[in-house]
């Protein structure tokens, strides 16, 4: 089976690609990461990219009109590395219709609640405010809403009582690491296909 081609975009720490990208080398997942995109010049994720031999370029939004052209500008880039699949890994601009017709139902995000709650930036902080005693992760196809798209798969994660946000959040990113890859091979295999806004696995069923 080809491996699937994968697109990054990150704008901050980069641990969820260093996540994916470790579970590629170690053929966990039968996915490349063949490029690392980011809108901010002091991304973590830049580095860890390029410590890897990951083709990374910063893509300054400040460069272009409008989101539009700065979207134009990502699908050039990830078109030119072949990519089949995009993940944002805390990406933190919303995407625009241009880069989701490039790659309908093609581009995936990880998001730290258990979508529809708290959507948005500190998700966890937000959980951890409201009071909730269980919040978690959710992998969604991504629309043209903020946090809003078909939910693919989400993992529970309780709040402690000793907990702060900031444990909270630890806790949160440990599942995220062990969901995303988990998802991409999913989608890798073929078995992750829309009915409406519900997203079916299929068992060991190739295809979609």
């Amino acid at each position: 089976m080809d491996k699937l081609s994968l697109g990054i975009l990150a704008s901050g720490r980069g641990s969820n690609f260093a996540a994916i990208a470790r579970a590629c080398r170690q053929g966990e997942i039968d996915a490349e990461v063949k490029v690392l995109l980011s809108d901010n010049p002091g991304a973590r994720a830049l580095e860890l990219a390029r410590e890897t031999g990951t083709p990374a370029f910063l893509i300054d939004p400040a460069a272009f009109p409008n989101r539009e052209a700065y979207d134009a500008a990502l699908v050039d880039r990830l078109q030119q590395y072949g990519v089949d699949l995009v993940a944002l890994a805390g990406y933190m601009r919303l995407v625009t219709p241009v880069l989701l017709a490039a790659f309908p139902r093609r581009v995936i995000n990880i998001h730290p609640s258990l979508l529809p709650a708290f959507p948005g930036l500190e998700a966890q902080r937000q959980a951890f405010e409201y009071g909730v005693k269980v919040t978690g992760c959710t992998v969604h196809f991504v629309d043209e809403g903020v946090d809003t798209g078909p939910i693919i798969a989400q993992v529970p994660v309780p709040v402690r009582p000793a907990d702060t946000a900031e444990t909270l959040a630890d806790h949160i990113l440990v599942e995220e690491h062990k969901l995303y890859p988990r998802v991409i091979q999913l989608i890798a295999e073929g078995r992750v296909r829309m009915e409406g806004r519900r997203v079916i696995i299929i068992p060991g069923a190739p295809g979609f």
